[in-house]
């Protein structure tokens, strides 16, 4: 599954689904992703964020490269849209993967530009 900084701010603030979502996709040994950028929107102070801190070890934050980047200018060039994290979050997830987001709008946008088949759940 793919979290967006939505997702992230969830954690942080012990939303009790999303909580219960990722413990069933770790049991499950389903990878659980985001990007550099994700955390830097949900990221404020580690010392009041200890639940986000935690969260974090056991998730894979994917490394945002050059080609990875121009991959995200041409989505929301295509998409005409300008942020470059959400696009980020459709293009680096995995083909069926899940995003979880609080803007199921914009990533179901981004999703269909991009022709891709990723499911989008709301948080």
């Amino acid at each position: 599954m793919m979290l967006d900084a939505g997702a992230l701010i969830a954690i942080a603030r012990n939303d009790r689904a999303v909580i219960a979502r990722l413990k069933a996709a770790l049991a499950e040994e389903d990878e659980v992703r985001t990007h550099p950028m994700v955390v830097a929107q949900a990221w404020r102070d580690g010392a009041r964020q200890a639940q986000l801190a935690r969260w974090l070890r056991a998730i894979d934050v994917v490394a945002i490269d050059d080609h990875i980047g121009r991959r995200c200018g041409e989505l929301i060039g295509k998409a005409k849209t300008s942020d470059p994290i959400d696009a980020a979050v459709v293009v680096l997830a995995h083909d069926g993967e899940p995003i979880i987001t609080s803007d199921p709008d914009d990533l179901r946008h981004l999703v269909r530009v991009a022709k891709r088949s990723l499911p989008i759940v709301g948080c």
